[in-house]
């Protein structure tokens, strides 16, 4: 059986994005393995110890998206593949997905797990768009699995509650926070991982063909409008000052 991860580097949820001219100033940032995909990683570690299978992480990303790569090493990966493309940027979710996907085609996984959002895009929609891409069956949030045989059985969160759905392999699943907890790596897993081979693919072999997202302009949002406090002794006369507010000033009532 074998097993994708999809890793992705984010920046860390400290760092301070600058702007400079327009785009942000990636100097002094500290980049890190996307949180959720710590999550997906931990539990196909989990999985290979049940079904001994063979767990390969995949990034997309710049050169140094290489380092998330060695983080999937140190933690107990098999093997790493950077898909390298060094005009990548994370909100182009269809690209993304255009490009993962053509490289999944070619190995054809049992499994593909992912963390079911990134922190820096926010997007959730990469993982959906390649199960479609795939023509494969895709179970989002999940909080529990079992693999049976061919088939997996997952609990996944939902709003107002838990769903248990089963899908036939290939598919891809998303993991939610609380699926597991991911491990920490160790001293050894660390050394190893500095010596281990990473197999790069430059994009432009896959032979993707995609239109792409431009950002024209990256700005801090206007800072927010002073607090007012309302004028009143009771909160019948505050009440007023709100309603008489909204009505001349906002024009909302």
């Amino acid at each position: 059986m074998r097993f994708i991860v999809l890793v992705k580097q984010v920046p860390d949820t400290e760092a301070k994005i600058k702007i400079t001219e327009g785009s942000t100033d990636e100097e002094g940032i500290k980049w890190i393995l996307s949180p959720f995909d710590e999550h997906a990683l931990e539990e196909a570690l989990r999985q290979k110890e049940k079904t001994q299978a063979e767990i390969t992480a995949l990034s997309l990303g710049p050169k140094r998206a290489a380092d998330a790569l060695r983080s999937s090493y140190a933690l107990g990966v098999d093997k790493a593949v950077h898909i390298q493309d060094d005009t990548y940027q994370p909100f182009d979710v269809s690209y993304t997905a255009t490009v993962l996907s053509a490289y999944l085609k070619s190995v054809q996984p049992d499994i593909i797990f992912t963390g079911h959002i990134a922190i820096d895009s926010q997007s959730s929609m990469v993982p959906s768009m390649i199960a479609e891409n795939l023509g494969v069956a895709n179970i989002n949030n999940a909080i529990e699995l079992t693999i049976e045989g061919k088939k997996v059985k997952v609990k996944r969160e939902m709003e107002g509650g838990i769903a248990t759905m089963e899908s036939e392999l290939p598919v891809v699943i998303t993991a939610a926070k609380n699926l597991n907890d991911p491990r920490y790596p160790s001293l050894k897993g660390i050394m190893a991982s500095k010596k281990k081979q990473i197999d790069t693919v430059d994009v432009s072999s896959l032979g993707v063909e995609s239109k792409r997202i431009e950002i024209v302009s990256v700005e801090h949002p206007p800072p927010r409008p002073p607090a007012r406090i309302l004028e009143g002794e009771t909160g019948e006369q505050k009440a007023e000052e709100l309603v008489k507010s909204l009505r001349e000033e906002a024009k909302v009532v």
